[in-house]
């Protein structure tokens, strides 16, 4: 998942024109220390408010998020291109995702009892209790949803947040943690750190932060994980994927085919665990090949505040150029182009809906993520040649096969590589499901009972 460089700015600028619409100034390290210091002091006491305590301000919080959706759908679409009904429906999942910690959060972090007599005690159980201070790293893609799927976890399990977010998505990552604080999370629980890549590695240091959680790209996982394996402190890491879509003979070609698209063209066709090969056996390739470029080719891209448009541009200029770089070495290279495949003219960092076929295993775009609306389209012969395409990619997110057999169900599920399988529908998260991968797609989970006990102590008590 790409991520802006460490020299990008700390602004609001449109992707759709290239317009520089807000900078901001770095925070200094003084500032930087001032906001640690909050988080550590205010964790002392936050860590013993009661559940029912944090689930008042959470679901105040999702009031307040629920009633101005329109206006932060409306920024989110300004800071990285989504069009307005996605950054919405983004914006009320983010409800969505409060609600659900604020209800279930005691019982998903209940004491686990143990069998005292076996171990020779009267009491014993495992208890879970929150660690201390937070840093998310988060990336621009899902500007609200990333963070708050981080945030609704930490704050209702006892923890308090420092978020590093994109640096070009500062005005949603100011608004998160002042929605928090209008719904009445006490200063310090949660703050936005506007600085810049370099200054993360200081923050990961700092004895009074405890572990650290980022989704972004492969090259920041790597150092994230690297600087807090030095000091020993726990990390998740979600670092995107190269997400396979298999469609078999006994699937419904048609409804396959158009669920692809969405799969494919999601946010922008900016979504890590958006299907990004598709592997169809050679029985229906053709009917599905056909079906979904026609599909693909008929999308309207342009304005994303434009309720007609489909795909809105890419969020950053570099991302754009990723995109191009990939999809032409592609072509170099002896792939087919079925639609799409080149920059459209006019302002904006806009890429059209591309599908290629014909690819190689000497290309590029075999095994690296596209982080863009294009989807590489394979022929598999069999089931196992199917299997053997899905899982030859670095990475393990998620995944999408579109079978009616039972057995091939099976056999998927068992043998796809991957955090997460859906069988005929399209990869999404959920507050109720464990989100993450394998391989170098990351490790640790967010979301559901999993998420929500990353960083947690569990802790053994065992009573004479």
């Amino acid at each position: 998942m790409p991520t802006p460089t460490p020299k990008t700015p700390i602004a609001t600028i449109n992707p759709a024109t290239g317009e520089t619409v807000k900078t901001f100034t770095a925070a200094t390290d003084a500032e930087v220390d001032a906001a640690i210091a909050t988080a550590a002091a205010r964790f002392a006491d936050y860590r013993h408010t009661s559940f029912a305590q944090r689930a008042t301000w959470m679901h105040a919080t999702a009031d307040l998020l629920e009633a101005e959706a329109d206006e932060v759908a409306a920024l989110m679409t300004l800071e990285m291109g989504k069009t307005l009904a996605s950054a919405k429906a983004e914006a009320l999942k983010c409800v969505k995702g409060f609600r659900y910690y604020a209800d279930h959060a005691e019982t998903l972090l209940a004491d686990q009892p143990a069998d005292a007599a076996t171990v020779g005690a009267s009491r014993a159980f495992a208890r879970y209790q929150p660690i201390g201070v937070v840093l998310a790293v988060m990336p621009w893609n899902f500007p609200l949803w990333q963070a708050v799927r981080f945030a609704s976890a930490a704050l209702m399990a006892g923890n308090v947040g420092l978020l590093k977010h994109a640096s070009n998505v500062p005005q949603t990552a100011l608004y998160l943690s002042d929605v928090l604080a209008r719904g009445g999370f006490p200063d310090g629980c949660f703050q936005t750190l506007l600085i810049g890549s370099g200054a993360v590695e200081r923050v990961l240091r700092d004895p009074r932060v405890a572990a650290a959680t980022l989704t972004g790209s492969e090259p920041a996982g790597r150092s994230v994980a690297a600087i807090c394996g030095d000091e020993i402190k726990h990390t998740v890491l979600e670092l995107g994927g190269s997400d396979p879509f298999i469609v078999m003979p006994s699937a419904d070609v048609a409804a396959a085919a158009a669920v692809a698209v969405t799969a494919r063209v999601q946010n922008n066709g900016q979504s890590c665990i958006a299907a990004k090969r598709f592997i169809v056996h050679t029985d229906v390739y053709d009917e599905f090949v056909a079906a979904f470029t026609a599909k693909m080719a008929a999308l309207t891209v342009g304005d994303p505040t434009d309720p007609g448009v489909d795909i809105g541009p890419l969020a950053t200029e570099s991302g754009r150029a990723e995109v191009e770089q990939l999809v032409d070495a592609a072509v170099a290279a002896g792939a087919v182009i079925r639609c799409g495949g080149g920059r459209l003219d006019g302002p904006g960092w806009f890429y059209p809906p591309t599908v290629l076929t014909d690819i190689t295993r000497d290309m590029a775009i075999y095994t690296e993520e596209v982080f863009g609306p294009v989807a590489a389209v394979y022929r598999a012969a069999d089931i196992d040649e199917a299997i053997e395409i899905a899982n030859a990619t670095p990475f393990g997110l998620g995944s999408n096969a579109w079978t009616r057999d039972e057995g091939e169900i099976s056999r998927f599920v068992d043998g796809i590589e991957a955090g997460q399988v859906y069988i005929n529908g399209m990869t999404t998260s959920h507050p109720e499901l464990p989100f993450g991968g394998i391989k170098r797609s990351g490790y640790g989970r967010e979301l559901a009972g999993a998420g929500i006990r990353e960083f947690c102590n569990l802790k053994t008590v065992w009573v004479a």
